[in-house]
């Protein structure tokens, strides 16, 4: 996953968007969960760090959609701060918290899709009208008393 001169091959998101692997910070943690013994001696745990807001490989549109998608996983640096720690190898704990990052930048590269305002058919106003019609006739037809 090297490139030329040893440097780390761009992580692609979309067909125009990448993110340079130097822009992420990861670190060892012991994690809780499964492994057993192992698991008190071993820093299997991942936490990745990615600064969203100063990151020179995100357009501003796509920072400000990731920056409201992250919530509560974004510093009030902006950093973007992700855990993993389900698998028992560090390995597969970096490849999932690598995986998640380029999901939710992936869905923040996604422009929102623009509302078209739309008008209910002429059909489905007259059937609106018709069944409160009919419920009102039945309502009417509840409260008539008979004088008898």
């Amino acid at each position: 996953m090297t490139g030329p001169a040893g440097k780390a091959a761009p992580i692609w998101i979309t067909g125009r968007l990448a993110i340079d692997p130097d822009e992420i910070h990861e670190s060892f943690v012991r994690a809780a969960g499964p492994g057993g013994q192992h698991v008190n001696t071993t820093s299997s745990a991942v936490q990745l760090r990615f600064d969203v807001r100063h990151s020179p490989s995100l357009p501003d549109d796509v920072r400000a959609r990731l920056e409201r998608l992250a919530g509560r996983r974004l510093t009030r640096d902006g950093v973007l701060v992700l855990q993993s720690q389900g698998q028992r190898s560090q390995k597969r704990n970096r490849e999932e918290a690598l995986e998640r990052l380029v999901d939710l930048v992936r869905a923040a590269a996604r422009p929102p899709v623009k509302r078209k305002p739309t008008k209910p058919s002429k059909a489905s106003k007259q059937r609106r009208l018709d069944s409160k019609k009919r419920h009102s006739a039945l309502k009417t037809l509840r409260s008539s008393r008979s004088d008898d």
